[in-house]
């Protein structure tokens, strides 16, 4: 083919994409949205909303199916995915993932309002989870069903996953979707979370985030000696050593990565003693440690022991990292390069629709996108509408950029499958 027929074919393809986009329809993806906001579904109790989803798809007759998610060991959940997929006409070409998590976090103190409202006012939708992330999850959803209406033929499959568990301790819903081989034939995933809100890089939106820093969970005991509170001297108090030890470890050095900037310690729970009047005799310390690439299970054990052993703590003190379900449930931090088809094709779609190249960035946090790009090493992107006030009272979702996200969504799977 020369420059001219490739022109050609690419001209075809932006416009093939934009039709596909133009099927979506702004107000039946905010309705869509508002229906999932008023759905309370805290991790670990998503039954309802996975049958909303379910019930959603199979309207279409996007023929959608459950997928079982179990972890008997540590939690004792029983859950459902909702996956359905769109059929390409070659199976050797690529496959397309959507990843949304249907879950938040529990309803917090502090709303002035109804937290399950959806109510709309300057652009911005209300709801515990509007943003994170009930608004990727509408976005994703919507972009299915307009690749399922429209005419372009897809070469490669779209599979659209709305998963279990992201806000829990483990990410069980995709954590399945991996130990089940579901995504083993995806080439590439867009989970739709928020980014700009939590980038710390103060991007906005249109932006494509190509790599995450990844994160450990120290379980630290500390054991001391009872005693008896009037005489503390006689004793040895675990709580204190655990609490210079998390002041310690919050000051420790770490890494950095040139794209994904440095990693952070924050200590999270102490636990220890009680009020009958005695010395703590043991104490426990979780502390989060968000890492970058190089850093790894056996570094970072290290890292927190040299702590412990530089402090000479009056405390027998024993570093180990959160249970797991199994050795791979943990959030490896990676990144993608630019040129990466995923990244080439979103970026054309993301121009066609918004008339702008987006912005690269990296995320500071962790979610599902470890699991698809560090574990499975599947090229992800995270792309999503922007809000504020994330797991906290007043959050808050852009419609405009749901609707956005969704046409990007849309055309971008034209690009990257046609």
């Amino acid at each position: 083919m020369n420059d001219d027929e490739s022109t050609i074919a690419s001209d075809d393809t932006l416009s093939v994409a934009t039709a596909a986009a133009d099927r979506i329809d702004a107000e039946e993806t905010v309705d869509l949205l508002q229906s999932l906001v008023r759905i309370e579904s805290p991790y670990f109790h998503e039954d309802e909303i996975a049958r909303y989803v379910y019930d959603w798809l199979d309207d279409r007759g996007l023929d959608p199916e459950y997928h079982r998610v179990s972890e008997p060991d540590i939690t004792g959940y029983e859950g459902n995915n909702v996956l359905a997929r769109i059929e390409g006409s070659d199976p050797a070409a690529p496959t397309l993932l959507l990843n949304g998590h249907v879950d938040t976090v529990e309803i917090v103190d502090g709303w002035t309002e109804d937290p399950l409202s959806g109510r709309v006012e300057d652009g911005r939708l209300h709801g515990q989870g509007a943003a994170d992330m009930k608004g990727g999850l509408a976005a994703a959803m919507a972009a299915f069903a307009a690749l399922a209406a429209a005419d372009a033929t897809l070469a490669g499959d779209v599979l659209l996953a709305a998963v279990v568990d992201e806000e829990g301790p483990y990410g069980l819903g995709t954590d399945q979707l991996l130990r089940d081989g579901v995504v083993a034939d995806c080439d590439m995933a867009v989970v739709t979370e928020p980014g700009p809100v939590l980038d710390g890089d103060n991007w906005e939106n249109p932006a494509l985030y190509v790599g995450a820093r990844g994160r450990f969970l120290y379980d630290i005991e500390a054991r001391g000696v009872a005693a008896h509170g009037s005489t503390p001297k006689q004793g040895r108090n675990a709580v204190v050593a655990a609490g210079l030890l998390a002041d310690a470890l919050s000051r420790m050095p770490v890494a950095s990565h040139p794209l994904l900037g440095e990693g952070s310690v924050c200590p999270l729970e102490i636990e220890g003693g009680s009020e009958t009047l005695s010395v703590p005799e043991s104490c426990r310390l979780l502390v989060d440690r968000h890492v970058v690439p190089g850093e790894t299970t056996e570094s970072v054990i290290a890292d927190a022991e040299r702590v412990v052993e530089d402090l000479d703590l009056d405390a027998d003190v024993s570093v180990g990292l959160r249970e797991t379900p199994h050795p791979d449930a943990r959030y490896g931090p990676y990144v993608f390069d630019t040129d990466e088809p995923l990244v080439q094709g979103l970026t054309r779609a993301t121009e066609a629709i918004t008339g702008e190249s987006p912005g690269i960035g990296y995320f500071r946090s962790v979610g599902d996108f470890n699991y698809l790009g560090h574990r499975a090493e599947i090229p992800t992107v995270i792309l999503g509408p922007d809000g504020d006030n994330v797991h906290g009272a007043g959050e808050w979702v852009d419609v405009d950029e749901t609707v956005e996200v969704a046409r990007i969504l849309a055309a971008g799977a034209v690009e990257l499958l046609s």
